[in-house]
């Protein structure tokens, strides 16, 4: 090298090292006797992450880095410094990443064991394939090669690189700033600011505990109604008008305003989601407040207990609720009275069970957990001539309601019903003797697989409290099982005391998934929520984090659809019943048409759904028009966010009026459908909508496990791959092992999972 040159050099390195990137003067210290540290324990670096640091490390993608390719015809570095071979390269960046130092170095900047390979991988791609490397890097490099350096020298540029894999690094304290969900209280500073007092009506089913707490929302000069279903926040709002209360009803999919649009009335009811935080009131009345602990739905009710601006705030549910609320309350400043109830009317646990439809007499109700068996019992009650009225969840609420008007009216000959656990709460009933007929409820678990588990106390005393009701023709209620077998189940279930709650539910807002999208663009709206959800700090006496599955399904289905953050955001907090694929297509369809700017019009939407509606003739069909009248409400829950782009709600209310009826017709002719089924199908085979399910969790879980053992090949970097006898390899296979790309474990694996491949190829054929 000329003595130009040479100076030349010498004066940017002197440039270049007032660019390099700066680290800590602890990391510098360590830097400084790092030579004699090899004895560094790699093991209990490797565990030294915690929990949480373990779930964010399988959660964050790495961003892919450019490579640095020439943009003019000189390269810098080498001119300054001469070329780098490829093979002194990959050797020393192999030895860097075994240096006992750089991984404690990496952990204390954030990178775990598996996030550390993943940023090395992606370093180590970036210098060997870059055709001009930073000036800074490429003399480092060169140094270090011709002895002038320390190997650990690459570490401030490795951490660079790093930054730009994993975007989070840099912003790690701005996360946990933003889900730092310690004190929900201080979200709402109109209701801290506001005395109030929580008048808690805690009481089995059928005890007046809600009675007493509407006697009061109906006395206030203003109130609010907050509802678990849109059922009870319309039975509300007549309740209220027809008393003489002018009332008005805010569900998801509805709006009614009895005074006009623009001149809303003093009094709502509404459901617990739609409930507005920031409005005086003078009463509010939350109802079945243990939900607070729903796993889904929680966080609606912690929303409305800590955030209503309400002189009083009356909790209606279980005594299970009294001690968390009361104290929750009390903390923040709140004045706490807790009323207790004892059920009006007398319930009786029976020592017999049914044991047989032929022993099913008026007034009795059959509890069932599944469509099949709705349909199974229905009939075989028909077929002993008993007319039975019919109650499950996915029916619309007129059905619902007709069905429930059907049972109590005394002039109709349908005096049986058969019914899910919908009729736990929503709907009043007159009903003499509840029939468990299994104390089983099926559930999926993570792996897709369907799982018996006996129902909980709550739910139990629930259901069973149906039985029974006060100012009705059957004021004293009863309660058993189908078979004899459940019966001892069935007294030792609800012989128990509930189980108090401890808990609040608690989601991440709209704003809050903003703001960490701004410090993680390229992350998905599926990606961000479990980011969010690991990083989150909560007050774990009192909280808990919702389940955010159910959204993150609805973000995967419409990752690849061009939206913006806010509005995939609302797309997925739409109420659609995921286990139906039916409405999971339109719904994906509904996402479509709006990013393209379209605006989903009657005529749109009646092509899609093939509107004019038939009566169904099979069962398939009365699914089929259940499925079209939830994607009715999808659209008219999307219509109250996107008025523009949703524009004909009254034509789509009115389809669905008579949608409503012809599914009613349907189920009136509910065992003619069955017939007809029998042919087909036997009592048996699971509904359409758990195959479903089934199939989307068990493809979830097979992708997870496969993306898992991709994660662990990749982070086995063992010197004893990088000295493998390449003549074991040959073609592509052996230059990727001798550029040091992949190992030879990677590369056994890709050979066996490709001949794995062939030879079911070849059995196919």
């Amino acid at each position: 090298m000329s003595s130009k040159i040479y100076c030349r050099h010498h004066f940017l390195k002197h440039i270049l090292n007032l660019r390099k990137p700066k680290l800590s003067i602890k990391h510098n210290q360590i830097l400084g006797c790092i030579v004699d540290n090899d004895n560094y324990d790699i093991k209990s670096q490797r565990h030294r992450s915690n929990e949480r640091e373990k779930g964010l490390s399988s959660l964050v993608r790495p961003i892919p880095v450019k490579l640095a390719n020439s943009v003019d015809d000189i390269n810098v570095g080498a001119e300054l410094t001469g070329g780098i071979k490829k093979d002194e390269l990959l050797k020393l960046l192999n030895q860097f990443a075994r240096r006992p130092i750089v991984l404690k170095l990496a952990a204390e900047n954030g990178l775990d064991t598996t996030l550390f390979h993943k940023a090395f991988i992606s370093f180590r791609l970036f210098c060997a394939d870059s055709e001009q490397l930073p000036v800074d890097l490429h003399i480092v490099l060169s140094d270090i090669i011709q002895n002038a350096g320390h190997v650990d020298d690459i570490f401030p540029y490795f951490l660079r690189h790093a930054k730009q894999t994993f975007p989070h690094l840099d912003c790690m304290e701005d996360l946990q700033n933003i889900s730092d969900l310690r004190l929900p209280a201080n979200w709402y500073p109109e209701a801290r600011s506001t005395p109030r007092k929580i008048i808690i009506h805690a009481g089995p089913t059928n005890s007046g505990k809600t009675y007493h707490a509407l006697e009061r929302f109906l006395s206030s000069k203003s109130g609010v109604y907050c509802g678990p279903l849109k059922l009870l926040a319309a039975e509300v709002f007549h309740k209220s008008n027809k008393l003489g209360t002018p009332c008005d009803l805010v569900t998801g999919e509805e709006r009614r305003m009895v005074n006009g649009d623009d001149n809303p009335t003093d009094h709502v009811a509404c459901t617990v989601e739609m409930v507005n935080v920031t409005k005086p009131f003078e009463v509010a009345v939350i109802d079945e407040i243990q939900m607070i602990k729903d796993p889904q739905r929680g966080w609606a009710w912690t929303r409305a207990l800590l955030g209503l601006c309400a002189q009083e705030v009356h909790l209606c549910g279980e005594g299970s609720a009294i001690n968390m609320v009361s104290d929750l309350m009390t903390s923040i400043g709140d004045e706490v009275q807790v009323r207790k109830y004892k059920r009006l009317t007398k319930l009786t646990y029976l020592d017999y069970a049914v044991e047989s439809f032929e022993n099913v007499n008026p007034g009795d109700c059959i509890v069932c957990f599944s469509k099949n068996d709705i349909y199974h019992i229905s009939r075989q009650l028909e077929i002993r001539g008993k007319e039975v009225a019919v109650i499950y969840g996915g029916l619309p609420p007129g059905t619902k309601l007709a069905q429930a008007q059907k049972f109590n009216d005394p002039n109709d000959p349908c005096k049986i019903m058969v019914a899910t656990d919908a009729i736990g709460m929503g709907l009043n009933l007159s009903i003499k003797r509840i029939i468990f007929y299994s104390m089983m409820k099926p559930t999926l678990n993570e792996k897709g697989e369907k799982e018996m588990d006996v129902i909980s106390t709550s739910q139990a005393l629930q259901i069973g409290g149906r039985a029974g009701r006060y100012g009705t023709e059957y004021e004293n209620g009863e309660v058993t099982t189908f078979r004899s077998e459940d019966l001892n189940i069935l007294k030792d279930v609800s012989s128990r005391l509930i189980e108090p709650i401890e808990q609040a539910g608690l989601h991440p807002t709209a704003d809050q998934i903003e703001l960490f999208a701004y410090h993680l663009p390229k992350a998905t709206l599926s990606n961000l929520i479990d980011i969010f959800v690991t990083l989150c700090r909560l007050d774990n006496d009192n909280y808990f984090m919702c389940d955010m599955e159910d959204f993150k399904f609805l973000a995967d289905m419409i990752q690849h659809v061009p939206l913006n953050l806010r509005v995939r955001y609302t797309f997925c907090c739409a109420p659609i019943p995921k286990k139906q694929p039916y409405v999971c297509t339109m719904f994906l369809k509904f996402a479509r048409q709006f990013s393209r700017n379209e605006p989903l019009t009657l005529d749109w939407l009646c092509l899609q759904i093939g509107w004019p509606f038939a009566p169904p003739g099979v069962l398939a069909d009365l699914v089929h028009l259940e499925g079209v009248f939830d994607i009715l409400d999808l659209y008219l829950w999307l219509s109250y966010r996107f008025p523009e782009m949703f524009p004909d709600v009254t034509h789509i209310r009115d389809m669905q009026t008579e949608l409503d009826q012809v599914i009613q017709q349907g189920v009136r002719q509910l065992t003619t459908l069955l017939k007809s089924r029998e042919s087909t199908m036997s009592t048996g085979t699971q509904d359409i909508e758990d195959e479903f399910e089934i199939k989307v969790k068990k493809s979830k879980r097979k992708h997870k496990l496969r993306l898992d053992s991709l994660v662990n090949e990749l982070t086995k970097i063992d010197s004893s791959d990088n000295n493998v006898d390449k003549q074991k390899y040959g073609g592509l296979t052996g230059k990727l092992i001798g550029d040091g790309l992949i190992t030879s474990t990677m590369a056994d694996k890709m050979h066996e999972e490709w001949a794995k491949k062939i030879n079911k190829n070849k059995s196919d054929d």
